[in-house]
């Protein structure tokens, strides 16, 4: 019978090598994270510089509301007549 000790009873277990598709996924997932931490870092370097030329210039008026700020003044100055 074989004596039983820490390294007979509690086997460690064997470090198990990486096949070529987890070599092949772990690089995938890692070419991804990168891709998606870049990409974000984009969106907010262009809605930082979005936002401060929205703040720096003056808010022009839409074609529809010019419309209707013509028809207005018509309005009114044929009600002068």
């Amino acid at each position: 019978m074989v004596k039983l000790t820490k390294e007979t009873a509690f086997k460690a277990p064997s470090p198990r090598s990486e096949t070529p598709i987890d070599k092949t996924t772990r690089i995938v997932r890692e070419i991804i994270e990168e891709e998606g931490t870049q990409r974000k870092l984009k969106m907010e370097r262009l809605r930082r510089s979005r936002l401060e030329r929205e703040a720096c210039t003056p808010a022009k008026p839409t074609a529809a509301a010019r419309k209707t700020a013509l028809k207005t003044v018509s309005a009114k100055a044929a009600a002068k007549r």
